[in-house]
């Protein structure tokens, strides 16, 4: 949306009449129209910086349009991390290609085109057949515990570059450690893209989740040249030299996780996770008081799943809770209201809600155990009707509360 805003001016300025002001985003290049006596209108850049069009061009290619109103107030600390934790991943990349490129044989007289092409096609079958497989068992919970798995595919891709830098040092196993990586590398590519999409979704505030997108893909190529740079420079140093391999390794390694932790930490998503949701439902029954997203997202874990004393389990099927008549007589009794039901088979709490303003209220129900209801509460609910909550800045229409494992 392009903000116009019209000017009046005094009949004295009529020989070069202003007409508006236009601008999109608070610190974007504003215009000014003008009119001439001749009628024509002319448009003229507002501020006149000696090097506004250079940043201006730079902001256009690099930043969605409308940037910041455009976007999350995160957006800015979270693209700064992640930059920096992505040139790092390639720097130790380039290591592990190297290490990889020596292990199947590149350089030795001895080794064979065909044995180097047969470990390279075990490598990426075990891979694919990885990403189908954990894209069938954990692509549900990857959009409710978004930063937790980013912080996770960014770890395990450390990992795999670990195991592609020791593989040459065992030549016999050389062929099941790269595929052991490869598989890694297939996990880290799927829950790295699917929670970057959620990311980029949580970010885009004006209906531009492609604009913000396409932008971060852009941040993320320039960030892979100057790597690309970096790294013609640092393969000739560390060819024959495993020492300085090894310590680049882990000095880019460190560095890397601690941005990806910072980049993570820094988010602050308005839906409510299983997580969030066991946080501010906690802290209500013990004080009366809703924490806002940004308070919650602190107290949110990032590295390890919250620990509770029951498995809950949100938006399971019907077949989980009902397996009698007397489980329904049950799970209907547990709920007068008949918006969701309860089910406790085993050690296992299941709920079956209608659609994401029964997950809220059927999740909040089933945290009120954790504490114990402060005096004057009536209720240890937090329902998606209650102002407190909305207004604080939670959103409550999206559900992201679906089975965690």
């Amino acid at each position: 949306m392009v903000d116009v805003v019209p000017v009046e001016v005094a009949l004295s300025d009529m020989a070069e009449m202003t007409v508006c002001e236009e601008h999109y985003g608070s610190e974007s290049l504003q215009q000014r129209y003008t009119r001439l006596d001749d009628g024509s209108i002319v448009k003229r850049a507002i501020g006149g910086q000696r090097f506004s069009s250079l940043v201006q061009f730079f902001r256009s290619v690099f930043l969605p349009q409308g940037y910041p109103e455009s976007v999350s107030k995160d957006y800015l600390s979270y693209q700064i991390w992640d930059t920096l934790q992505a040139f790092c991943s390639s720097i130790t990349g380039t290591l592990a290609t190297q290490a990889v490129l020596k292990g199947v044989g590149v350089g030795d007289e001895n080794a064979t085109a065909a044995a180097a092409t047969i470990t390279w096609l075990l490598k990426d079958g075990f891979g694919k057949v990885a990403r189908i497989l954990f894209a069938w068992i954990k692509g549900t919970s990857l959009d409710c515990d978004a930063k937790r798995w980013r912080l996770f595919a960014d770890i395990l891709n450390d990992f795999c570059i670990f195991l592609e830098l020791v593989a040459p040092v065992f030549p016999l196993f050389f062929t099941g450690i790269v595929c052991v990586a490869g598989v890694g590398k297939a996990i880290v590519c799927v829950s790295g893209c699917a929670t970057r999409a959620a990311l980029t979704m949580h970010q885009a505030r004006r209906d531009n989740m492609a604009d913000v997108s396409a932008k971060d893909g852009s941040q993320e190529t320039l960030v892979n040249l100057m790597a690309l740079f970096a790294g013609l420079v640092v393969t000739p140093m560390v060819a024959d030299n495993p020492l300085l391999t090894w310590f680049l390794f882990f000095v880019f390694t460190c560095l890397h996780l601690f941005a990806n932790y910072n980049a993570v930490t820094c988010v602050v998503m308005e839906t409510l996770n299983q997580s969030r949701l066991h946080i501010l439902v906690s802290h209500y029954l013990r004080t009366g008081v809703v924490l806002n997203p940004a308070q919650a997202n602190v107290q949110e874990p990032v590295v390890f799943a919250q620990k509770k004393a029951t498995r809950i389990k949100l938006g399971s099927p019907m077949s989980s809770i009902i397996q009698r008549a007397p489980d329904l007589d049950r799970a209907i009794h547990s709920n007068s209201e008949g918006r969701y039901l309860l089910g406790m088979p085993t050690l296992t709490e299941n709920l079956a809600p209608e659609g994401p303003h029964t997950v809220t209220p059927g999740g909040s129900h089933d945290s009120r155990p954790v504490a114990t209801e402060p005096e004057g509460l009536e209720d240890g609910e937090i329902s998606e009707d209650d102002p407190s909550l909305v207004e604080l800045g939670s959103d409550v229409e999206a559900a992201s509360l679906s089975e965690m494992q």
